[in-house]
């Protein structure tokens, strides 16, 4: 019974995400970059964290780093700026003068990954972690685990991993993989479908991918991105089409940065 039901929880992503509905069925979307996020909301900042929240978004992505003085902190870049003006890089910074920066769009400080999930918790969202922190540092990670249970998030959270963390995170988290890797997986002692995810940008997803993941209980999360139009002159075109094709295979959940919102809603 209990590997029947984990199964089944194994594919039911839009009970983590956001409840906006597409052709009749319900789509989650995961805001990327922390929150909502535009030429006025500083990204993984509590003003876009709280514009999801508006929008009835049920989880972000956030990401993670460490500073000098080994406090995780949400920040997506290497330095402090894109956002805070100062070169810095964060794994050269101590928390003390990281949280000092202000940015220049709205106000807003770096934030502790823990505030990060703070607030998830008190607004009853999901969590995705994009680990960004180099190595394998097994103290700062059970710390980071430890954590996830103390805001009773990991249940539900989902995580963009690195090669050199897998191990440790495999059956604590729900940890990305393309299709060949979890291929790979499928095949070693102890697998099971709800230690992953696939996660994919359209371009790399068919149709038989989307049929594949069901049959195989696998959760499928695509990614719609606006570093993947960079190249793009049609950049808001594309992504509408990606988006209309991916609701044709069936995809149900979406990592999204909040400008393609819109072609997920009809």
């Amino acid at each position: 019974m209990k590997q029947l039901l984990s199964l089944v929880l194994a594919f039911v992503p839009v009970m983590y995400s956001a409840n906006v509905y597409g052709q009749g069925n319900t789509v989650g979307l995961i805001a990327h970059r922390g929150g909502v996020v535009d030429s006025t909301f500083t990204e993984n900042g509590l003003p876009a964290l709280k514009e999801a929240v508006r929008q009835g978004y049920k989880m972000v992505e956030t990401d993670m780093r460490v500073t000098a003085d080994g406090v995780l902190i949400a920040n997506h870049d290497a330095d402090f700026n894109r956002f805070y003006g100062d070169p810095r890089k964060v794994t050269e910074t101590k928390w003390g003068d990281a949280r000092a920066l202000t940015s220049k769009l709205d106000g807003n400080h770096p934030m502790l990954l823990e505030n990060v999930f703070r607030f998830c918790a008190e607004h009853k969202i999901a969590i995705m972690l994009d680990n960004k922190i180099a190595g394998l540092d097994s103290a700062l990670f059970s710390g980071l685990i430890a954590m996830l249970d103390r805001y009773h998030l990991r249940e539900s959270a989902i995580m963009i991993g690195t090669d050199e963390s897998t191990e440790f995170f495999t059956g604590k988290v729900r940890l990305s993989c393309s299709r060949k890797q979890l291929e790979e997986n499928m095949k070693k002692p102890g697998y099971r479908p709800d230690h992953y995810y696939l996660f994919e940008r359209p371009v790399n997803l068919t149709r038989e991918d989307v049929a594949w993941t069901r049959k195989h209980h696998i959760r499928l999360v695509a990614a719609i991105n606006k570093y993947h139009y960079r190249k793009s002159a049609e950049m808001m075109a594309d992504a509408k089409k990606d988006c209309e094709r991916m609701l044709a295979y069936g995809v149900n959940e979406f990592q999204i940065d909040s400008e393609f919102r819109q072609f997920l809603l009809k």
